[in-house]
């Protein structure tokens, strides 16, 4: 089974969850939960890092980073980044997922040495043209997520976009195929559960694809299955009790 949050923040639901879940998964990482074990990882380049920074900051666009046990972010905390941080306070979400804030987040990268597992670049508007600028330079894969009408983000009551940066033909989909490989599972007896357009190919080529209620219509149409609940009124648990034995 496979769900597409970030793992620190899932780690704590996860062992809410009766230890259902042994490995996670995020696209570009896959962590056994048990001993902690890293079974797989890909990383963003540094020339793929400056390139995205460099065009964002040339157009003034706010930028965040996900390495594997923090989100560090530029000067503010304004959209996504914000949202995780929202969450985070919220005491029914417990989570240890560490938010960092720097004045330049590339000299903070460089200095520190950070693993970069994912890069986010959003704004308020249109980011057609950037993502077009950013694969001119970089051979990455780019997702655009839109969060605007009935998609608006109600946690910080905006409406926004954003480009989710990761490296070259790395999602969660083929994350799920590595981990599945991995552990000898059939394809038809893995379960994929999601509700972003990130999550698409993973939910529409899993054996049972399940999208929550409050899921991009575009990854409805793709699923087996669409919960009664959203995410935050527990469809991630209404999906894993209709489908997986106890």
């Amino acid at each position: 089974m496979h769900t597409a949050k970030h793992i620190l923040s899932l780690k704590e639901c996860v062992i809410n969850l009766m230890h259902l879940m042994e490995y996670l998964e995020i696209g570009n990482q896959i962590i056994n939960l048990k001993t902690g074990e890293e079974i797989y990882k890909k990383l963003l380049t540094d020339s793929e890092i400056n390139s995205c920074i460099d065009i964002a900051r040339a157009h003034n666009l706010h930028i965040h980073i996900y390495t594997d046990n923090e989100i560090i972010s530029e000067k503010e905390l304004k959209y996504m980044d914000l949202r995780n941080y929202k969450l985070q306070q919220d005491k029914h979400f417990e989570t240890s997922l560490n938010i960092t804030i720097v004045d330049d987040i590339k000299q903070y990268i460089t200095f520190n040495k950070v693993n970069v597992c994912k890069l986010i670049i959003s704004s308020n508007t249109d980011l057609s043209s950037i993502k077009d600028e950013i694969l001119q330079k970089e051979d990455i894969s780019i997702t655009t997520i839109r969060k605007y009408g009935k998609y608006k983000d109600d946690i910080i009551n905006k409406e926004y976009e954003y480009l989710d940066i990761t490296p070259k033909n790395i999602n969660k989909d083929t994350a799920l195929k590595i981990l599945g490989n991995y552990l000898n599972v059939n394809n038809d007896e893995i379960m994929a559960i999601g509700d972003n357009l990130n999550d698409l190919d993973m939910v529409k080529n899993s054996g049972v694809g399940v999208a929550v209620a409050n899921a991009y219509d575009e990854l409805k149409q793709v699923a087996n299955y669409t919960t009664q609940s959203p995410v935050e009124a527990g469809g991630f648990a209404e999906a894993v009790y209709k489908f997986i034995e106890f």
